[in-house]
């Protein structure tokens, strides 16, 4: 009876565990039709991506990503500088149904680990969107005014040092900014 309850309870974390579900890029430096091919073969090169949609006239791409799949959000930045281009925005579409949102506090998504800069509410939803405030993922002045959102030495690198140790995350760990 005790195997048959925890295997209730452990399906059902599981199915409202925090996850990734997709991302909106928004690419910068694109002028023609053939720039924003380039960025969509490239993104879709990634192994963790599903399927990508393009829409031209706004230079954003609807990123959706593989059931199961570990994903690389370092990675997709990478792709698109590789087509010679670089990323204004890159928003990410969470699960994050019943997490608290503690600004200057750390959550776990699909072994990603976020740091949160600003919430504009105290609990998540299921599709919480959230925007990457990461330097290379907004422009240099974005970057500089979110500096003020936090005193953890980790926001300048992207990773993990004595600041979020008390949180008990490993030194040298990749940390994305986010504001919600």
């Amino acid at each position: 009876m005790k195997l048959f309850i925890f295997a209730i309870l452990a399906s059902l974390s599981i199915s409202t565990s925090a996850q990734i579900k997709s991302a909106t890029l928004q690419a910068s430096g694109l002028t023609c039709s053939m720039c924003s091919n380039s960025i969509n073969k490239a993104l879709q090169t990634l192994p963790f991506v599903d399927k990508v949609i393009a829409n031209i006239k706004e230079s954003t791409f609807s990123i959706s990503f593989k059931q199961g799949e570990k994903i690389d959000i370092d990675a997709i930045k990478e792709k698109v500088d590789g087509a010679g281009f670089s990323v204004a925005k890159l928003a990410l579409v969470l699960n994050l149904d019943k997490v608290a949102l503690t600004p200057d506090s750390h959550i776990n998504v699909d072994g990603l680990t976020f740091h949160i800069l600003k919430a504009s509410s105290k609990i998540g939803t299921s599709n919480q969107t959230v925007g990457i405030s990461d330097k290379g993922f907004v422009s240099a002045k974005e970057f500089k005014k979110n500096k003020s959102l936090t005193k953890m030495e980790c926001y300048e690198t992207g990773i993990a040092a004595s600041c979020c140790s008390k949180e008990k995350i490993a030194a040298g760990t990749r940390i994305y900014h986010i504001s919600i």
